[in-house]
């Protein structure tokens, strides 16, 4: 078992307010990101969940067993930083070990369990080798086998990746999805990178200031966004906005819509402009275009496209496609 329910979560710092008020129901076997700009909270809510941060009120139940002052030895959790935080003196067996035999557990216990981790994290060749003498991937995954060990309620990640080079980024994020789907344990994650959100996730928590934006599985947040904030921080490029009175309509307050819902043609088009800049990217172009009617608006493409800087082109949105808000920032429907 593996659910987490907050209820009313606060946390302040005299009159800052850092957390305003989580509510949040994770059910077992989930993998929930929190994803948002840095000191949105995300970072301080999951360590309220791990207790190493004391909440000013609210409930946090694990199980449903209510574990707000519980200390974080006792909840059933583990956790992984972004700092490996391992022991520069100890081997990879012996870090891996390490919290069981705190816990004082059996050595043959603990043997089987750096055994199992170690086969699932394909970590058996260096076992007796020190921190030192791993490559930053290979440090982070005896982090996360460190964590397995311990055969948690929660797994608990804290910006996992960002120490790590493009490649490996995404070679361990393939490797933590794996694992997911074989442990089939609840996890909770936190970073500011969406693609890592939109790939890995269940279940995502957008927060902003302190507070839930919005909360969905990844198309969901993509297709439906539920407000101007949510509709900008998912996506990337992120989406055009538009303001309704550029456009002479009324009814709502700004019109949003993708750079991969917008077509670009030099002939003729809803909307005209100037080329500004274009990414050629391979897979993609990405054209940015000043229109004296809409404004700076970007264009995605599949493939690679011959525009130029200077170029006059013309843009059509998808209708279909098309993201309404109203004064207020909220999509909509």
């Amino acid at each position: 078992m593996g659910n987490l329910k907050l209820k009313s979560v606060r946390k302040a710092y005299g009159p800052l307010e850092v957390l305003k008020g989580i509510d949040l129901d994770v059910a077992d076997g989930e993998f929930v990101i929190f994803v948002g700009p840095s000191g949105c909270g995300k970072s301080t809510l999951l360590r309220s969940i791990a207790g190493l941060e004391d909440i000013s009120s609210g409930q946090i139940l694990i199980d449903g067993k209510d574990v707000t002052v519980t200390p974080p030895a006792k909840r059933g959790i583990a956790m992984v930083f972004q700092s490996y935080a391992l022991y520069p003196h100890l081997t990879v067996r012996d870090n891996m070990a390490l919290g069981l035999k705190q816990a004082g557990v059996e050595a043959g216990v603990i043997a089987e369990q750096v055994k199992k981790a170690s086969t699932m994290l394909s970590l058996e060749p260096y076992l007796e080798r020190r921190p030192a003498e791993l490559s930053g991937g290979q440090r982070q995954r005896v982090a996360i086998g460190r964590a397995i060990v311990r055969e948690p309620s929660l797994f608990l990640f804290d910006e996992p990746l960002s120490n790590l080079d493009a490649a490996l980024r995404v070679q361990t994020r393939l490797e933590i999805a794996a694992l997911h789907r074989r442990l089939k344990a609840t996890m909770i994650y936190v970073t500011h990178d969406q693609v890592e959100a939109m790939t890995l996730a269940d279940k995502i928590v957008v927060l902003s200031a302190g507070a839930v934006e919005q909360v969905g599985s990844p198309m969901e947040l993509y297709n439906r966004p539920a407000n101007l904030f949510v509709a900008g921080f998912i996506g990337s490029p992120q989406m055009n906005f538009v303001e309704a009175g550029r456009l002479g309509e009324s009814g709502y307050q700004t019109l949003g819509v993708r750079p991969e819902h917008i077509t670009l043609s030099r002939d003729s088009g809803t909307w005209s402009g100037k080329v500004v800049h274009v990414e050629h990217l391979g897979a993609d172009t990405i054209v940015y275009i000043e229109s004296d009617a809409v404004g700076m608006i970007t264009v995605r493409m599949f493939g690679e496209h011959p525009y130029s800087p200077d170029e006059i082109v013309h843009m059509t949105p998808d209708a279909a496609a098309l993201h309404r808000f109203d004064a207020a920032g909220k999509a909509m429907r």
